[in-house]
């Protein structure tokens, strides 16, 4: 288990703790064939391992294109999200990481929590290019995330996707 890496880290040690979650999920999920299994251990590792994430789960893809609230640890999400609203459904329409430094800048924003400032949702999507999920981490710090977490969390998804691009 990790102390917490504050907000204030450098993008090194941010990318370094990145590469230990990630190898840590990796060992976790060795095995496993469970999709909601691996959304929860993965929602409990990154939310454990960044002080600077408030809110860190998953919305499954749905009939309809809309997403349904999966594992998550923080407070209480959206239950549902269509894919043409907030950042989620964005990161859903068009297949590609939202990174959003001050979410009420962001045209359609959805307020599930009051004292979220910024937000990174990364989509998960199937070998055959099928959206499986996207991963949400919501931070109550305007402008928390930066390229790095972003390239750590689609490196992450990337894998999730692979592994698990048969779930539903």
């Amino acid at each position: 288990m990790f102390d917490p890496l504050p907000l204030t880290a450098l993008p090194a040690n941010r990318a370094g703790r990145y590469a230990e979650v990630e190898r840590t999920i990796e060992s976790l999920l060795e095995g496993e064939s469970d999709w909601v299994a691996a959304m929860a251990t993965v929602a409990s590792e990154l939310h454990q391992a960044f002080d600077y994430y408030d809110w860190t789960g998953f919305y499954r893809a749905a009939a309809g294109e809309q997403l349904v609230i999966g594992p998550f640890q923080g407070g209480h999400g959206c239950l549902r999200i269509p894919f043409g609203r907030g950042v989620c459904g964005a990161a859903a329409r068009t297949r590609q990481a939202q990174l959003v430094p001050d979410v009420r800048a962001f045209e359609g924003h959805i307020a599930c929590s009051s004292t979220t400032n910024s937000e990174l949702v990364v989509p998960i999507v199937s070998p055959g290019g099928r959206l499986i999920a996207v991963l949400d981490v919501d931070s109550d710090a305007p402008a928390a995330f930066t390229e790095v977490d972003r390239d750590g969390l689609q490196r992450l998804c990337e894998k999730l996707g692979t592994k698990f691009g048969g779930a539903g």
